[in-house]
Formats: structure tokens, C-alpha cells, sequence
């Protein structure tokens, strides 16, 4: 522990201590006991009411003055305590001569002692006294903590005397951590002398190793706590990767084993040069900006950068927008490039300490066992690739690429005084290395290693030298995508889509992924395939088409990258389609045949299909966890098996009616039924449902017919693991708005409506087939879940419950989607299918969106056939297949129109609403 200065500018206009105490005397010269308490809490409520408004506006003027605005929230703090602690011991509590006994430090501990809060910060207090507690220590502790919470300050505290410290010091890692930054603020200070000496010569000079090792335990439990990336798009600004608590981290380390006084003294212990702890010092207070500003806005202790704060501390810290990027998209990238720097002298600071701190001699990581023969010059430092000279890379810059391509080789660690001489000389990577033939030849083979190239690029990222070698990657690195779909960076996300290849490649996510395990062996060329994946997102940000400029870019840098001239005409196709694949399944009817022939169409040759599928899973699982999940692997698969017959047999695959004739003898056959009596039952469904639907589906579909034949109404409902959703089947007398009450059920049960297929049988019995999922993604599988499902339909179809109110008080779109502005979009296109109208709908995700949706097509007298739900975040895309009332496809020009803007006002939340349908 020990006592910091807290330098000030312009203090007393925060608050004047002194003037404050003598407000404070000035009423208690008129007042009772009973009212001296109260006055005072009165005077301090407004001395800190007018001291943060002080320092907000101080914030708001200057946005980037963010470690000043932190030392000055602990400074008012320090003041307000000494004035209620004075106030408490000379007239609350006072004594004429206190024993020895009767004596109190109170000391500030964690990041209130290092002297630097946010605005809504824990005030964190120690009260240390010299022996035991008394009467009167008690009763002074007790009433200071009684004016800290009436002040409405959040206080962590303990009231220790310096025996119990220094014995929980020594038990407890988190009381530790707090005592290390331990600063007295008021009372005795020769108590606070007395347990910073022991703390320091029983505590700190005892545990050095230990504690070291457990605060890099602790790091990265919080790590794996909040993400385990410091590139996701909703970062924590204190805890996690990247942030201040890993700043502090160091500082905490560094004070543990060389005593440092302030972060500045890191560099004359050799933890860090000057350029460093310059970064360091740059990337705390733009960090400490950041959450200064977030706790100010939001008015409470808020330290996860959401998106709707995002929007708004981008805007207090003066950002404008650019071509191509919002003005939160650059504000994030500098947050993300900061997160960076704070990540790079974390792994340069633990080397220095480690080598300070290890045992001598060669340390080898587990899969490395032999030392390679051909290091090509560099040398091996304890297990880790390092160079002989300081200046090698300068003397021949490609092995700036070759060091990364030996430690993918050999699986070796890269030596963090080596990842720092790269990071200085990076820029040596100029136009003439860039078209050197062997750095680009590295290059690619680290990019399309076997082994483990997401680890290897990602140290490349993070030395600067991918940018600076293939400079449009550059261009994305720390690029944020505001949007709730996507949880990292562009540059983060096509790395990790780089390791998800690599993965599926290795057979490592069979279970997961079996069709694209088995086909990626099929490929003809694996290196078209990684280099699609990195750049099939690297023209994002460019204010078009990231598609089309990205086909642009694969144009331009394959042949550089040693690719011929077929092979990068693939490239480029891969990353101009790069998301037809995943449209057409999510947004399009693939039982509709002209779905399949124009996907086909547009994709030419199997290989290119075998190439579509596995970029387009691993860039949908390299958007971040819980995106994938089975419902879009049966898609997926479904859409690659039709095409890939298509492509096989072209127009000499099964016809329609020899594809219904299969499914009628297969279906006959396990419900063994006469033929007479399956004839009959079978013409009851038209041949669009028996094209439709799987044979599983259809099996179900029968029995529950058959089961129900004379009732009105017949609901059956079962988790279905093929679809990784639950299968909602509802027989009923087809009418009108049918579709609309069935989604306005579901949803007031909490399901979610993915996929939804309306039949009706020749007499008049509508068959509609609902995949249905949770607002996370999961399937309902608990009895009391599907049985709720059930009863919620029967309700609403048989007119039990009032639908519309119900609907009505359902809450409307949560706060977080409210950070983004999306236009609501309605595109009718009667090419996409030969018997149905399509529309698409894209609009702002909400609850009952759909149901909007349901009624404004029930209100224009269009037959739903089926409707197909996706969304991406915080967007819904909404597909439907219509026809008008007669069975055709809807082609009058005005009533296209009029369809068109009521589905806009009903995307919008503008239209006609709940009430017109009872």
C-alpha cells in the first residue's frame, strides 16, 4: 500500500472541501442533535450533486479526457468522506482523548485507491484499526457507512483491525489485489503507515509467484466469462479482453514484485519501454473516456458498451460518419484497435515477467518434442521462435511472413520481444515485398495450413504485419458491423472462418457438420477455398456492394498470391455469391422446383456447389455462438442434394408425378392400408403437398387425419430433431385468416414461427405444418411447453380468447434493437416461382412483426401457400408464397401496389392495427 498525490486541476470547482465544512458548522451552530444529521446529509447531497454535474461537464466539453475525469470522480469522493468522517468523529461521536485503541484509517482500496472511478463506480473503503474494535470505533464506522449510502453511493467495505488484514491478505487473493492500491484518505495515519509496512513485508514479499500465477488464473476465467475475445461487437470496457481490468492487471503485477509507485515506473523496471507505456498510457484514457461517458449517460454503473450506448458515446466523443461507415463503426474501430494495444503489451509484459520469473533453460510446448532443423536463421529461445539480431527482419523483410509460416510449420510459440520487433518493422512491408514471389508463396501456405492457421493469422494480425501485407485486409481490421448479428469484427470473423475451415477439413466437427466433412475432400482445390473464405468479407466498409467489391479485390490479388487464372475466377465467383447459398435456403421455398433450377443455374458445375456449402457454413458459424443450428443444416443440405441432382441429371431427374408415386407406395406401405381406402384418402391432398413436404411429415400428417376424421379441429405438436425445432400440425376448417390467429397463438405461447407450410385438401380442410422455436433458437421439448402450444392455438381457433388484445399488450421491441434505424423494404418478384407470387419482406425484428404480416395478407384476400422466417439480429426477413384467391399468381400492376403498402405499413407498425380482426 501505498500514498499517492492526486494532482487536480481547478479543484475547488468540483467541490471546496473547506467551504463545505464550514457550511456545515454554520448550521449546526442553530440546530438539535436530532436535526445535525440530517443538515449535514443535505449540504454533502449537494456538494456531490454539484461536483459529478461539474465533472460531466467538464467531460462533455473535453470527450477525451477520460483519466482526468476518473481521478477527478475519486477526488470528490476523498472530499466527501473527510468532511462526513470530521463531521461523524468531532460532533456526532466526539471524544476528548481517544486511547490508543480509539483510532481509524480509512483507506481507499482497488480502483478508488489507485484514485481513478467512474461516475457510478463501488466507493471501495477499508476502515483499519490498531487492535480490536471498541465501542466508539464501531459506532464511527457505522454511521460514516449510514452517510455513504444516503448519499446513495454503492460502498464495498470491511472494518478490519491490522492483525485481521494482514492474516485475510494472506488467505484471500481478491482482498489482497484490494489492499496492493490501498491509499489513506482520512483519520490516523500512522495505522495506515503501519499496516502498509506489513502488508508489504508480510504479505507482498512472501507471495510474489504466487501471486502473479493466480491473477493470470483469474484473467482468463474472466475472459472465458465474457467471451474470450476482445473483438466481440458488445464488449465489457472493464472486464473484458482488452480492457482496463487487463490494464490494471499489469499494473498490479508489476506493483506485486517491484513495488512500482505509478504505471510510469513500469519502465524503469524494464516491464515495458517508453513507446509502450505511452501506448499504455494512450489506451487507458481513451478506455477510461469510454466508461466515463457510458456511466454518464445511462446514469448507473453500466460497463458493457451496448449498442444503443455506442450510438450515443460516439456522438459525445465527436464522431462523424465517412463513406462507406457510420460514425459508431469508426468510433468502434478505435475502441477495438485500443482493446488491441492493450492486448499486445499484455503479452509483451508477461514475457519480460516471465523471464524474470521462469526457471532457466529451454522450454518446449507440449506437441513440440525435437528441435526443427531448418529455422532458416532464426533461433529457438526457450522453446520460442526468436531472433539472433535485433535487426533481422530489416535485412531481409520476408521473414516478416517466414515466422509465422515456421511456427504454423513446427507448431511453435512466437517470442513476444520477436512479435515486437515484427510490430515495429512491419512497415518495411512495402509494394517490393509484397510482389516478392516467396513471401507470397509463405504466405498462402500459412493461410491454407493443415494444421492451425486461425492461431498463426491471428498473431500475424495482431503484429500488424497481415495489414501491411495484404493491405485491403488492413482496411477491415477492427471493423466493426453495428448490427446484432454479427458478435466480432470483420478481421476477427474471417480468421475465425479460417480455423472453422481448417477444423471441418481435420474431420474435427463431423458431428456438426457431416456433409461438409465429406465433401471438403472432394475439392479439387483447397487453396481456392481459403482464400475465398478470407476474403469473401474483406470489401466491407466501402459504402456498396461488399460482394461485388470484394469479387473486385479477388480479381486483383490472387495472381499475386500465386493463383492462375481459373482458379482466381473462382475466388471472385465465391465471394460475389458468397450468401446466395444461405438466401435462397432461409428466404425461398425449396420444394418449389424453380427455386432449385435457378440456384443452379447461377452456380454451373458441383464444384462450385461443394465450394458454396462450405464457405457459406463457415462464415454463418464464424458470426458467432448460437447462430448455427440445425434447422439451417437441414436447410442447407436440402438445397445442396436438390442442386447437386440437378447438376448431376439436369432435366432427366424424377418428375413430379414419379416423385409423388414414390411417396404414395412408400407412405402405403407403412401405414398398411388397403388400396381402395388409401386411394381415396390420398386424392384428399392436392399434388403441391405431396411435393411439399418430407416423407416423415407427411406419414404424421395422415395418421392424425385419420385419427380426426370427423372432429372440427385437430392440433398435434412433437419436438422434431431434424429441423432442431418443434413440429406444430393443425387441422382445421380452411377459412380466411387462418394463418393469421394459428401465428398469433404461437407467439402469445413464446414460439417463434421459422418455416410454415399452408395446404388445403380438396375438401376444404386446411393442413398448415409450423416449424417453431424459441426466442433463442431452441426447440420446445418439455411436455408442459408443447401442451401450452396446443391449448394457446385451440383458444384462438375456437374463439375462446379475444386474439387481438392479447396481442396488443405484448411488449413491442426491446431496447437494444432500438439502436437501429432500419427502412422497411417490400420487394414482389413473380419470376422466382413458376405458380406463386413471392414476396419479401424486410423489416426491424419485433414481437408479432409476423402477425402484422399474417393480417395485412389475410385484409388484401391473398392465399398464403407458404412462409419462411428469417432473422439476422436485429432484421426479420419474411417470405411468403401467394396467390390470389383463384389459385394464380397476383400480376395486376394496382393491386401489387396496394399489397405492397399495406405489408409496408404493417412492417413499419403503421398500419391498420390488432382491432380489425376480432
Amino acid at each position: 500500500m501505498t500514498e499517492n498525490g492526486l494532482g487536480r486541476r481547478r479543484q475547488r470547482d468540483i467541490i471546496d472541501r473547506n467551504a463545505v465544512a464550514d457550511e456545515i458548522s454554520a448550521v449546526l451552530a442553530d440546530s438539535s442533535v436530532s436535526e445535525q444529521r440530517s443538515k449535514a446529509l443535505a449540504i454533502l447531497q449537494t456538494a456531490l450533486r454539484e461536483g459529478r454535474e461539474e465533472i460531466s461537464r467538464r467531460l462533455i466539453a473535453m470527450p477525451s479526457t477520460g483519466r482526468s475525469s476518473a481521478t477527478d470522480q475519486a477526488f470528490l469522493i476523498d472530499q466527501i468522506i473527510r468532511v462526513a468522517y470530521d463531521f461523524v468523529t468531532t460532533s456526532l461521536f466526539p471524544v476528548a482523548n481517544r486511547s490508543a485503541a480509539e483510532k481509524i484509517a480509512v483507506v481507499a482500496v482497488g480502483g478508488y485507491g489507485r484514485g481513478e472511478m467512474a461516475p457510478h463506480s463501488d466507493v471501495d473503503i477499508a476502515f483499519i484499526t490498531p487492535y480490536k474494535r471498541t465501542g466508539w470505533t464501531e459506532q464511527v464506522v457505522e454511521a460514516m457507512l449510514y452517510f455513504l449510502w444516503d448519499l446513495g453511493l454503492k460502498v464495498g467495505q470491511s472494518s478490519r483491525s491490522i492483525d485481521e488484514t494482514i492474516k485475510m491478505a494472506l488467505e484471500d487473493l481478491t482482498i489482497r489485489t484490494a489492499l496492493l492500491e490501498g491509499r489513506f484518505v482520512w483519520g490516523d495515519r500512522e495505522v495506515y503507515e503501519e499496516a502498509s509496512i506489513r502488508f508489504w513485508n508480510e504479505v507482498a514479499a512472501k507471495t510474489g509467484a504466487d501471486f502473479v500465477a493466480q491473477k493470470m488464473i483469474e484473467r482468463d476465467e474472466r475472459h472465458k466469462r465474457m467471451g474470450d475475445s476482445r473483438y466481440v461487437v458488445e464488449p465489457n470496457v472493464k472486464d473484458g479482453k482488452g480492457g482496463l481490468r487487463d490494464l490494471h492487471t499489469l499494473y498490479w503485477i508489476g506493483k506485486y514484485v517491484h513495488r512500482v509507485r505509478s504505471p510510469s515506473d513500469l519502465v524503469e523496471v524494464g516491464l515495458l519501454t517508453r513507446e509502450e507505456y505511452r501506448k499504455f498510457e494512450k489506451a487507458e484514457n481513451f478506455l477510461w473516456a469510454v466508461r466515463c461517458h457510458m456511466h454518464d449517460i445511462s446514469g448507473r454503473a453500466e460497463d458493457r458498451l451496448t449498442f444503443d450506448l455506442q450510438r450515443e458515446v460516439a456522438e459525445r466523443m465527436r464522431f462523424s460518419p465517412r463513406p462507406g461507415r457510420s460514425a459508431v463503426e469508426r468510433f468502434m474501430q478505435l475502441y477495438f484497435l485500443n482493446a488491441k494495444t492493450v492486448g499486445d503489451l499484455t503479452g509483451l509484459f508477461l514475457a519480460h515477467l516471465d523471464e524474470a520469473l521462469g526457471k532457466k533453460g529451454r522450454r518446449f510446448l507440449p506437441s513440440f518434442s525435437r528441435k526443427p532443423r531448418k529455422l532458416h536463421g532464426f533461433i529457438l529461445d526457450r522453446g520460442r521462435l526468436a531472433l539472433p539480431t535485433d535487426d533481422f527482419f530489416q535485412t531481409d523483410p520476408v521473414r516478416l511472413i517466414e515466422i509465422f509460416h515456421l511456427a504454423d510449420l513446427y507448431a511453435l510459440e512466437i517470442h513476444p520481444l520477436a512479435m515486437r520487433a515484427a510490430r515495429r518493422d512491419a512497415r518495411l512491408i512495402d509494394q517490393k515485398i509484397r510482389r516478392d514471389d516467396r513471401a507470397n508463396q509463405l504466405f498462402l501456405d500459412t493461410l491454407c495450413s493443415p494444421r492451425n492457421p486461425e492461431a498463426v493469422l491471428r498473431w500475424m494480425n495482431e503484429a500488424t504485419v497481415f495489414g501491411r501485407f495484404i493491405p485491403d485486409f488492413g482496411r477491415v481490421v477492427a471493423q466493426m458491423q453495428f448490427d446484432m448479428y454479427h458478435h466480432y469484427t470483420v478481421d476477427e470473423h474471417s480468421i475465425r472462418a479460417i480455423g472453422l475451415l481448417a477444423e471441418i477439413e481435420r474431420g474435427d466437427l463431423k458431428e456438426d457438420h457431416p456433409l461438409s466433412t465429406a465433401i471438403v475432400r472432394q475439392i479439387v482445390s483447397r487453396r481456392v477455398l481459403f482464400v475465398a473464405v478470407l476474403l469473401h468479407d474483406i470489401a466491407k466498409g466501402r459504402g456498396g456492394d461488399h460482394s461485388v467489391l470484394g469479387a473486385e479485390v479477388a480479381f486483383h490479388l490472387c495472381p499475386r498470391l500465386g493463383l492462375n487464372e481459373a482458379e482466381t475466377e473462382t475466388v471472385a465467383w465465391l465471394v460475389r455469391h458468397h450468401l446466395l447459398m444461405s438466401a435462397t435456403a432461409f428466404k425461398r421455398d425449396l420444394s418449389d422446383f424453380k427455386t432449385i433450377l435457378d440456384f443452379a443455374q447461377t452456380v454451373t458445375s458441383a464444384e462450385r456447389l461443394r465450394l458454396l456449402l462450405v464457405l457459406t457454413v463457415v462464415d454463418i458459424r464464424a458470426v458467432g455462438p448460437g447462430v448455427w443450428n440445425s434447422w439451417k443444416r437441414q436447410l442447407l443440405s436440402d438445397l445442396f442434394e436438390a442442386t447437386e441432382e440437378v447438376l448431376r441429371l439436369g432435366h432427366k431427374q424424377k418428375g413430379r408425378e414419379e416423385r409423388i408415386a414414390s411417396k404414395k407406395d412408400a407412405l402405403q406401405n407403412t401405414l398398411n392400408i388397403a388400396p381402395d381406402k388409401f386411394k381415396r384418402l390420398s386424392k384428399r391432398m392436392p399434388e403441391a403437398y405431396w411435393i411439399a413436404e418430407p416423407d416423415d411429415i407427411i406419414e404424421r400428417n395422415i395418421r392424425l387425419l385419420q385419427a380426426n376424421d370427423l372432429e372440427p379441429l385437430a392440433i398435434d405438436a412433437c419436438y422434431y430433431p431434424d429441423r432442431g425445432a418443434t413440429l406444430i400440425t393443425v387441422l382445421a376448417a380452411d377459412h380466411p385468416g387462418l394463418f393469421y390467429r394459428i401465428a398469433g397463438a404461437i407467439h402469445l405461447a413464446g414460439g417463434s414461427i421459422i418455416d410454415a407450410r399452408i395446404h388445403t385438401s380438396t375438401d376444404g380442410l386446411a393442413v398448415d405444418n409450423f416449424l417453431v422455436q424459441d426466442p433463442w433458437g431452441r426447440p420446445f421439448q418439455e411436455h408442459d411447453q408443447i401442451e401450452r402450444l396446443k391449448h394457446s392455438i385451440g383458444d384462438a381457433l375456437a374463439n375462446k380468447s379475444k386474439l387481438s388484445p392479447k396481442l396488443m399488450a405484448k411488449p413491442v421491441a426491446l431496447r437494444r434493437a432500438e439502436a437501429f434505424k432500419i427502412a422497411p423494404s417490400v420487394l414482389v418478384d413473380n419470376k422466382a416461382s413458376n405458380r406463386y407470387t413471392v414476396i419479401e419482406v424486410n423489416a426491424a425484428d419485433r414481437p408479432a412483426l409476423l402477425n402484422n404480416l399474417a393480417l395485412a395478407l389475410f385484409q388484401s384476400k391473398v392465399t398464403l401457400h407458404s412462409a419462411h422466417i428469417a432473422t439476422y439480429g436485429e432484421r426479420a426477413v419474411d417470405t411468403f408464397y401467394v396467390t390470389d384467391l383463384f389459385g394464380g399468381k397476383i400480376e395486376n400492376k394496382a393491386r401489387l401496389k396496394a399489397l405492397e403498402s399495406r405489408l409496408l405499413e404493417a412492417a413499419t407498425g403503421t398500419g391498420h392495427d390488432l382491432k380489425a380482426v376480432a
